[in-house]
C-alpha cells in the first residue's frame, strides 16, 4: 500500500510540473537606438534650383514631422557657363498624412524653406571687375519658401536594428529671395508669375 501511494505522489507531482506554464515573462531585447549623429534617411533629387542633381542626407523630428535634409549639388559647366556646386540646408514640415491601405502614406503638404551656397558662379574669382553696387543681389547665395507633396512606401524593417523603412517620391514647387525682388520690383514687363516658381523630383529613403 506504501508502494503504491508514493507511486501516486510522484506521478501527481510530475504531472503538476508538466502543466506548469512556460515562463512569459521575459521580454525580447530592446532595438538598438539611432546615434544622434546618424541620419535617418538618404535624399536624391533633381531640379528646384540646388542642382541639375542634388544628393545628400537628413534628419527626422518631431514624430517625423519635420525634416532636415544636408544636399550637395552639381550643375555642369555646359548648363551654367561654369561648373557650379551647391550645399544646401532644407527644412520641411508635414502637418499630417493620409494612410492608404497598409503600406500607402500620402502627405497632401509640405512646407519648408531652404538656403543654398553656390560655387564656382561667373566673375565670383575676378575681384574688382565690377564696382560693390553693380550687383545689388548676392551671386552664391539664395534662399526661399517650399511647397509640395509626397507618396511613401512602407518597407519591411531592417533585420539588423528591427528599425522601420520607408521609400518616399516627392515634388516641391519653390522660389527664391531674387526671383521675389524681381517680381516685385518690375511688377509691369519683369517676371511674369509662372517664372517665379522651381521645380524639384525627388526620393527618400530611410535606412
Amino acid at each position: 500500500m506504501k508502494t503504491l501511494l508514493l507511486s501516486a505522489l510522484l506521478l501527481a507531482a510530475g504531472g503538476s510540473h508538466a502543466a506548469t506554464p512556460p515562463d512569459t515573462t521575459a521580454t525580447a531585447a530592446p532595438r538598438p537606438e539611432r546615434p544622434w549623429y546618424r541620419p535617418s534617411h538618404l535624399a536624391l533629387q533633381t531640379g528646384g534650383g540646388l542642382g541639375m542633381v542634388a544628393a545628400g542626407a537628413g534628419y527626422e523630428f518631431s514624430k517625423n514631422r519635420l525634416e532636415a535634409d544636408i544636399l550637395i549639388g552639381y550643375v555642369p559647366k555646359r548648363y551654367a557657363g561654369s561648373t557650379l556646386s551647391l550645399a544646401s540646408l532644407k527644412f520641411m514640415y508635414s502637418p499630417f498624412r493620409l494612410p492608404i491601405g497598409e503600406k500607402i502614406q500620402v502627405l497632401p503638404l509640405t512646407v519648408g524653406a531652404y538656403f543654398s551656397y553656390t560655387h564656382g558662379t561667373l566673375n565670383d574669382e575676378l575681384k574688382g571687375q565690377y564696382s560693390s553696387e553693380y550687383y545689388w543681389f548676392s551671386t552664391d547665395t539664395r534662399y526661399g519658401p517650399l511647397l509640395g507633396s509626397r507618396v511613401t512606401f512602407l518597407a519591411p524593417p531592417v533585420a539588423a536594428t528591427g528599425q522601420p523603412r520607408k521609400i518616399s517620391v516627392y515634388y516641391e514647387l519653390g522660389s527664391n529671395d531674387l526671383y521675389l525682388a524681381s517680381y516685385l520690383n518690375n511688377r509691369k514687363g519683369g517676371l511674369g508669375f509662372g517664372q517665379l516658381l522651381t521645380l524639384a523630383l525627388g526620393v527618400k529613403a530611410d535606412f
